[in-house]
């Protein structure tokens, strides 16, 4: 990657787009490792999740936003606040679109929103190694006549083709200044967040389309035993009995198969054996609840 002088330089990339285009994806291939939950539902990030890359000449902190969509809850409506506030409190914009996918009324209404603001704007292209190169370019004259932008970028998260290119875009437009985190820090969420969103995240991946975004996660105990493994109690909420027994499975099979993949990834997050205690309760309507949405760490303020 290419260096821009001497100078060291640190910010925010606030990573913005519809649901579904590869963000979360996107910023675990530039962190190097998972900081943002995967999957193939849309609105599945929530939160806004920090990955930190440290490079020798630049500290970038990644600020996963939520898909901007129209909302059909309070949940939902906290997830577009939480997206569309970030845009203007960071140093740069990385707008994600879809290679694959027709340019419609979100990628217009995005673009519109960031037109609004001083802050600088890459474009990355997601998913190139399923787009002819041809194609590509049309593409990126579409979103030039939409907004103005810094950079254009084609890549493909998931292959983690033309990272290095996009990077050095990201430093250019960087502010000097020195590092804000320790160098071996790759995320600021706390350990209960991140175990947390594993265990979400499998449970998206075992489940149905629809009900998976009624569910929460608490971790209610993260303890460390004498002989260093884990301890983790955690409850599932859903909004439904019905939903309960979906989680819980014939015979309680699927809420062990959700333990065993989320306690896979846990021990490779903290490094230590884990206990994995999973429970499932029923917490009616929880995501149009003020209440319930603070408790489940969803605020803006």
């Amino acid at each position: 990657m290419k260096g821009e002088g001497n100078e060291h330089r640190a910010g925010f990339v606030a990573v913005v787009g519809r649901p579904n285009v590869g963000k979360s994806t996107l910023v675990n291939s530039l962190v190097g490792q998972k900081v943002a939950i995967v999957s193939d539902k849309p609105q599945t990030t929530r939160n806004r999740i920090l990955g930190i890359l440290s490079l020798p000449q630049a500290q970038i902190l990644f600020v996963d936003t939520p898909g901007i969509h129209k909302p059909k809850h309070k949940l939902g409506e906290f997830m577009v606040r939480a997206a569309e506030t970030t845009i203007g409190d960071v140093d740069i914009v990385l707008f994600v679109i879809d290679a694959t996918a027709a340019i419609g009324g979100g990628e217009r209404y995005i673009a519109q929103l960031l037109s609004k603001v001083s802050t600088p704007v890459i474009l990355a292209v997601n998913k190139m190694d399923l787009t002819p190169p041809a194609a590509l370019l049309p593409i990126m004259d579409a979103y030039r006549n939409m907004l103005k932008l810094e950079a254009l970028v084609p890549v493909s998260a998931l292959k983690g083709q033309n990272l290095g290119p996009l990077l050095d875009e990201i430093v250019k437009l960087l502010p000097p200044g020195p590092r804000l985190y320790p160098e071996d820090n790759v995320t600021d969420q706390p350990e209960r967040l991140v175990v947390a969103e594993i265990i979400r995240e499998k449970i998206l991946y075992l489940t149905e389309d629809e009900f998976p975004h009624s569910v929460a996660i608490d971790v209610e105990e993260l303890l460390t035993r004498d002989n260093g493994s884990m301890f983790i109690r955690a409850t599932v909420y859903v909004e439904r009995d019905s939903q309960k027994g979906i989680i819980i499975g014939a015979g309680g099979r699927l809420l062990k198969e959700i333990g065993r993949l989320a306690r896979e990834d846990i021990q490779k997050l903290l490094g230590a054996n884990v206990y994995l205690d999973l429970w499932v309760k029923v917490k009616k309507d929880w995501r149009n609840k003020p209440g319930s949405l603070h408790a489940f760490g969803y605020r803006n303020d």
